[in-house]
């Protein structure tokens, strides 16, 4: 945490801040705890987030998930995109605890990331863990990075999907998907 603490006061020097003043004496240190917070998701595993949360079911009809926010770091600009997730997949003798689903966006929201590759870890690890027959992910997100600076398009949005199994392979399952995320 000290180098980090660093980093931000040099951060802060080198925009000409005064780290004596009263408002700024302590920023550094609560920066670098925000960060470590917003970045957490480096020190979770799969296996830690799911807590053995995995149970047979004889269900083989769709879960989704909506609305899920999330919170992440772009990692070309380290700033905030925001916005929610939709997850779903067709169970095949397994299903998840409904909190693990959240859970799983959060570990990999809390990296520095771009949210093509997000939508897809999300993707990769529901599938890996249900065994399912196929898994739906959406991530619809504002890039503060698009907002605050660069082209300053305030009501921008980006939307990514990632479609295994048969969420890819047959178009009604995806219809299906479609249609109850946008519910």
């Amino acid at each position: 945490m000290s180098k980090i603490k660093t980093a931000y006061e040099t951060i802060l020097e080198e925009v000409g801040e005064d780290l004596s003043r009263d408002g700024l004496r302590d920023t550094p240190m609560r920066a670098a705890k925000a960060m470590q917070f917003l970045t957490h998701g480096y020190e979770q595993t799969l296996d830690e987030v799911l807590n053995n949360a995995v149970f047979e079911s004889d269900s083989d009809e769709m879960v989704i998930v909506r609305d899920i926010e999330m919170y992440s770091l772009c990692e070309h600009h380290m700033l905030p995109f925001i916005g929610k997730c939709h997850v779903a997949y067709l169970p095949s003798g397994r299903v998840i605890g409904l909190s693990k689903i959240a859970r799983i966006v959060d570990m990999y929201a809390r990296r520095l990331q771009i949210q093509e590759n997000l939508t897809k870890q999300i993707a990769d690890a529901v599938s890996s863990v249900t065994g399912g027959l196929g898994v739906g992910v959406i991530v619809e997100a504002q890039h503060m990075c698009m907002m605050m600076r660069g082209v300053g398009k305030q009501n921008s949005s980006m939307t990514t999907s990632a479609m295994l199994g048969r969420f890819r392979t047959d178009i009604n399952t995806r219809n299906e998907f479609l249609t109850l995320a946008k519910a």
